[in-house]
């Protein structure tokens, strides 16, 4: 009998060689544990050893992970090995598991695709694949007729939203991958939906219509993608929504004023970064259980919703970058009715139109506030006292408005504070030493103001401090030597002051340096040779100081160098040939120094694009490009007399020669030139001429319309001509060493250049103020979005909002397109070559369509022809 049954067995296995599925009925779990260990067989990595149980020594339902019925014959219902680490690809085998329910492979690192036999287990409920490699399209599900949730997120899986989704779908979780397309009206058929995540991929069009036949759908999330059109007026329809996420995404117009009405049950309500303007719908206060509320990056107007305190839910309420308005103190009425949000721990309304004081009911907000954003408005007043009652923030953002007045010592008492800026401002004073408290701050950002004084050397308690930035102020004294003794410091900005004394020889205890800007100072002495200590450095700015001595050889050992600056300084010696040797080195600048002898001519040496040598009388040699002079050979002591006779008579003949030609040379170019003196540039077009007064009117008195500070003067936004449309002032301060060279260097290039790139100039003021001091502006077309620079370090430290929203990845595209045609027609325009010299974020600036303009041309150089400097 037994002999029988084993032969029966083996007949059985040879008959359904190949054929598993279809014999599985027969020899169910014989099929389900060779399926299971061919699973295994595609496994290349088990760092937690989970399938170390998997053997012949212990029946398969006792395996890890794997569950079966409890009833014979035995089959598998289970397989759940989430966040186990496994390595390798997802076996077809799995398909023969014909009782499966669940597959569970979450959090682990597969690769390869989904094998399409999944599609053949009709019994299977959950299939949980997210936070994998998996690559290829996503398999037909179709006949799995009983999954409920298919969660396939952060992988990589291209193709489009399948149309044949199971219709007793409850979850599809589809985000952060690279699938394309439009969201299939089909999806209408899984009537039974409630969650529907496709966030972070690159899906086009718009919500079809067909979202309205989703009566159970609690949560759209379609951020993140290429969406355009108008709000979809079908969404109002979901009456249960709960969750609303639109952006980023292209989406614009107005959003329903019914909309409040329509989704009452909405907890979070995200639209940011995208183009929806009008009013914010009123009827949002009707959805009282929201606590996520982010309108940022659109272009809202209006004013904030008095009575938005009655979203008495709120957490997080986030209305940057926008075009809201508050003059009065009935417009500032929210801050009044936002006291009634007592759980609210994050508020942004930077960068809008907000004016004048901000109101005493700030006191009040929350004390669970830790987010609190009111930079780049038009803000006034003294450093507001009610945030001394907010003792939880961790982060405060003031930077870019007009406030005045001193820094209060009670702000050391906020504990928790990490970032702080107020930069941009006209606080003055002292910088309190209270600060020192703050054990928490990572990022003091007080630059651009009119603080006095020395900078504390109790800063040096700030231990966890990594960005410190105090430039362009009127500090003065030592730097503290404290400061380099801060672990975690990467960026030090202290340039635009007047420090004196040495380079503290500290400086090489600052082992995670990045970033060291001390331009403009008085600094004096050797550069301290232990800067070289510092490893970790890129960007290195000391010029326009007074330094002297020698390049310090210690620098050979900052092999990740890439800018350094140490011009208009008094240094001597020779340029160190290991210069050359720092492949990283992408910019150096050691003009006006006193430097002598050859100059290198490999690495950086080779680039005279990126070298800055002038004002150096004796340097020799170097790269033809340069047009240096050949060095000479010390001539033998024989021929000295014979070269001193010969040098006597060709001296002056030469002398004598070159004088007539200058002098031919001059009333040449006069003759055919005629016109004005670099002192006063002309515009070959005729611009609309303006006054000081005009200016002065404009701006109000130069008082309340700042926009920004660079190096050579202050931007002003004003109302200049009688079109009522806002233009930018750039007014130089012409006590600034550089200012009138900068005015003119500007004029030069934006006189006879006009690209759709390039920040247009309206006209140009070379005048008098009303002292009688000479005065000089040039006036712009206003970029109402500002500078790119605000925009990718808006995360990295206080320039822009708390979530972690960014500039598409088609917008980078597009501005990187933009700087590349501004680049190329300044490079190669009729009028001459011309090098900007000063590319940085901050020199690109955005206008409401995100079409990016490259400006500030103050040390832009001209290149006689292709080859020649």
């Amino acid at each position: 009998m037994k002999i029988t049954t084993i032969m029966q067995l083996i007949l059985g296995f040879i008959v359904c060689n190949g054929h598993v599925i279809i014999c599985g009925s027969l020899y169910g779990n014989e099929t389900d544990q060779l399926s299971l260990l061919e699973f295994k067989n595609a496994i290349t990595l088990d760092p937690k050893q989970s399938l170390m149980s998997w053997n012949d020594s212990t029946h398969f339902c006792n395996w890890e992970g794997v569950h079966c019925r409890m009833k014979n014959p035995y089959r598998v219902t289970s397989l759940n090995l989430t966040n186990r680490g496994l390595v390798g690809q997802i076996s077809p085998s799995l398909g023969n598991l014909t009782f499966l329910k669940h597959l569970l492979l979450p959090t682990n690192g597969f690769t390869g695709t989904i094998p399409p036999s999944l599609g053949h287990l009709h019994r299977l409920q959950n299939l949980y694949l997210s936070n994998n490699t998996l690559q290829g399209r996503i398999p037909s599900l179709a006949n799995c007729s009983n999954l409920k949730a298919l969660l396939l997120g952060r992988n990589q899986l291209v193709g489009q939203i399948p149309a044949d989704l199971p219709s007793y779908l409850q979850v599809l979780q589809l985000s952060i991958n690279n699938l394309t397309g439009i969201i299939p009206a089909s999806l209408a058929n899984t009537t039974s939906l409630n969650q529907f995540n496709i966030a972070f991929n690159n899906i086009e069009g718009n919500i079809p219509n067909e979202i309205a036949k989703l009566p159970a759908l609690h949560i759209l999330n379609a951020g993140s993608n290429q969406l355009t059109g108008r709000f979809q007026q079908a969404i109002l329809n979901l009456s249960t929504l709960v969750t609303l996420i639109l952006g980023p995404n292209h989406l614009s117009g107005e959003v329903p004023s019914n909309i409040g009405n329509s989704l009452p049950s909405l907890q979070q309500f995200a639209l940011a970064d995208n183009f929806f303007d009008e009013k914010i719908p009123s009827s949002l206060i009707n959805a009282s259980q929201i606590h996520i509320f982010d309108i940022s990056k659109n272009n809202f107007t209006g004013l904030v919703l008095r009575s938005i305190g009655k979203l008495s839910e709120l957490t997080k309420l986030n209305l940057e970058f926008n075009k809201l308005q508050a003059r009065d103190k009935q417009d500032w009425e929210f801050m009044n009715s936002l006291t009634n949000c007592t759980k609210l721990n994050a508020f942004s309304v930077e960068w809008n139109h907000l004016e004048g004081h901000i109101p005493s009911s700030l006191s009040n907000l929350s004390i669970q506030l830790q987010h609190l954003y009111l930079g780049r408005n038009q803000l006034e007043g003294d450093f507001p006292s009610g945030i001394a009652n907010l003792p939880n923030l961790i982060v405060l953002g003031m930077n870019s408005n007009q406030f005045t007045g001193a820094i209060p010592q009670w702000l050391g008492t906020l504990k928790n504070l990490q970032i702080l800026a107020l930069a941009d401002n006209i606080f003055t004073g002292f910088i309190p030493s209270s600060l020192s408290n703050l054990s928490q701050l990572a990022y003091l950002l007080l630059e651009s103001n009119q603080f006095v004084g020395n900078i504390p050397p109790s800063f040096g308690k700030l231990q966890n401090l990594a960005i410190l930035n105090m430039s362009s102020n009127n500090l003065h004294g030592l730097v503290p030597k404290e400061i380099f003794r801060i672990p975690p410091l990467r960026e030090i900005y202290l340039s635009f002051n007047n420090f004196d004394g040495q380079l503290p020889t500290d400086i090489g205890n600052a082992k995670q340096l990045t970033n060291l800007e001390l331009s403009s100072n008085r600094l004096s002495g050797d550069i301290s040779s232990t800067l070289g200590e510092c490893a970790s450095l890129q960007d290195i700015k000391l010029d326009w100081n007074v330094f002297s001595g020698s390049i310090p050889t210690s620098l050979r050992k900052i092999s990740s160098l890439k800018i350094l600056s140490v011009s208009h300084n008094n240094i001597t010696g020779s340029i160190p040939v290991f210069l050359g040797n720092l492949q990283y080195l992408e910019q150096l600048d050691l003009s006006f120094n006193h430097l002598a002898g050859e100059v290198p001519k490999e690495g950086i040496f080779k680039n005279v694009t990126a070298l800055r040598i002038e004002g150096n009388h004796e340097l020799c040699g170097g790269a033809l490009q340069l047009h240096l002079m050949a060095c000479s050979v010390m001539p033998s002591n024989s021929t000295k007399h014979k070269l001193f006779a010969v040098l006597k008579v060709l001296i002056p003949i030469a002398c004598m020669v070159s004088l007539a030609m200058v002098i031919l040379l001059l009333l040449f170019w006069r003759g055919r030139h005629k016109r004005k003196s670099m002192s006063s540039p002309s515009f070959e077009r005729n611009l609309p001429k303006v006054s000081f007064s005009d200016i002065a009117r404009a701006t109000e008195g130069f008082s309340t319309s700042s926009i920004g500070r660079g190096r050579y003067g202050t931007v002003y936004q004003g109302k200049l001509f009688q079109d009522g449309n806002y233009v930018a002032i750039s007014v130089f301060n012409l006590e600034t060493r550089g200012a009138p060279n900068s005015f003119i260097a500007e004029c030069n290039v934006l006189r006879n250049v006009r690209h759709r790139n390039l920040v247009p100039i309206l006209t140009a003021c070379s005048s008098i103020d009303s002292n009688g001091n000479d005065f000089k502006a040039l006036v712009y077309e206003f970029m109402p979005r500002g500078g790119l620079h605000g925009l990718l370090y808006s995360t990295q430290d206080y320039e822009s909002s708390f979530d972690l929203m960014h500039i598409t990845v088609a917008q980078r595209l597009s501005i990187v397109v933009d700087i590349a045609d501004a680049l190329e027609y300044l490079h190669h325009n009729n009028q001459g070559t011309i090098v900007h010299c000063d590319m940085k974020p901050s020199n690109i600036l955005l206008d409401d369509n995100m079409t990016a303009h490259v400006g500030d041309f103050g040390l832009a150089r001209f290149v006689v022809d292709s080859t020649v400097s």
